[in-house]
């Protein structure tokens, strides 16, 4: 029997001066309660109560552990009660990690709409490309982009993401422009250091994930300075299209073989327990789904049908 129950019956013997009343408050039985106070003396291998057949009264020793453990059921009591608040409304501290490719996306807007919404709960976010394990840095969400892959993690997913590759007018003119995926192997490539393994662009052939060595003329664990190298007309880079977009609205990179990237890439909020979660991971997790959301199946570009070209091999995960 937990100690607190032990404790809790023996209170409420002191407080009530009989077994049948403290029994007729804990909602429980006679003979149960007499039971808890016994394990509770023979756990400290003292007397704590004087009994009689008409009477019940404290020894020195009860008197000591009534007025000791006040305080600690006390806390106990206002402890369960904040825990009751945190499953039942969102209150408290929310530990998030995302790349930082998110932050320079709308992503900041939402949680501070997300904030306004549950003002009791405070967010610490952390931008970081390092995957990590989230039990062990004590991480509530991670939102991630890519393949979905640890099969040890709880995943909600939020919506596709498309992938574009481009490069300035000028490399393209300079360069030629690539007509399929292996075109790509002659062309000087940004690539993001954190994909592992050799340098490599992710392609999609007939559906099947398809891998193409390529020549890096830099590696970085970000694709913002990637893209700042592509600006200046040094390669070509293959990051989220959310984050080349204004690049690519105004002409200074320009998207190719768009017919050949990855269709199954996604952003997801990746946590660890499916039970027993707080109020607050939940509402977030639903306030993300809603802004987040997917695009309606009318909304999503129509299917693909490409010829092979060349021999298959496992794609890695996308920079972002």
């Amino acid at each position: 029997m937990d100690g607190l129950d032990l404790l809790k019956a023996f209170r409420e013997v002191a407080a009530r001066g009989s077994f049948s009343r403290a029994a007729t408050t804990l909602g429980m039985s006679k003979a149960n309660v007499s039971k808890y106070v016994a394990q509770l003396e023979e756990r400290f291998g003292v007397r704590l109560l004087n009994r009689s057949t008409r009477s019940v009264s404290l020894t020195d020793a009860g008197h000591l552990l009534l007025e000791r453990s006040k305080p600690l059921m006390e806390m106990v009591e206002l402890t369960q009660t904040e825990l009751q608040e945190h499953a039942g409304h969102p209150r408290g501290r929310l530990r998030i990690t995302a790349p930082h490719g998110l932050g320079q996306s709308t992503f900041p807007g939402i949680v501070g709409e997300f904030m306004a919404t549950y003002p009791d709960v405070h967010v610490s976010l952390h931008l970081s490309n390092r995957v990590i394990d989230l039990v062990e840095e004590g991480v509530d969400i991670a939102l991630r982009l890519g393949r979905i892959r640890d099969e040890n993690l709880i995943v909600r997913r939020l919506r596709l993401m498309d992938l574009a590759l481009c490069a300035t007018p000028g490399y393209w003119a300079k360069r030629g422009l690539p007509r399929k995926p292996d075109d790509m192997r002659r062309h000087d490539v940004l690539t993001y250091s954190l994909a592992g393994g050799a340098p490599h662009l992710p392609f999609e052939v007939d559906g099947e994930p398809y891998s193409v060595p390529v020549h890096s003329r830099m590696d970085a664990n970000d694709a913002a300075p990637l893209i700042g190298v592509a600006l200046a007309g040094l390669g070509a880079v293959c990051v989220p299209t959310m984050m080349a977009q204004s690049h690519i609205e105004r002409g200074a990179l320009v998207p190719v073989l768009k017919d050949y990237m990855p269709r199954d890439l996604w952003l997801y909020a990746a946590y660890s327990q499916r039970r027993h979660n707080s109020a607050a991971l939940r509402a977030l997790l639903d306030f993300l789904e809603a802004k987040v959301r997917e695009p309606e199946p009318s909304d999503k570009p129509p299917a693909r049908t490409v010829r092979t070209a060349g021999k298959r091999n496992a794609s890695q995960p996308a920079a972002t």
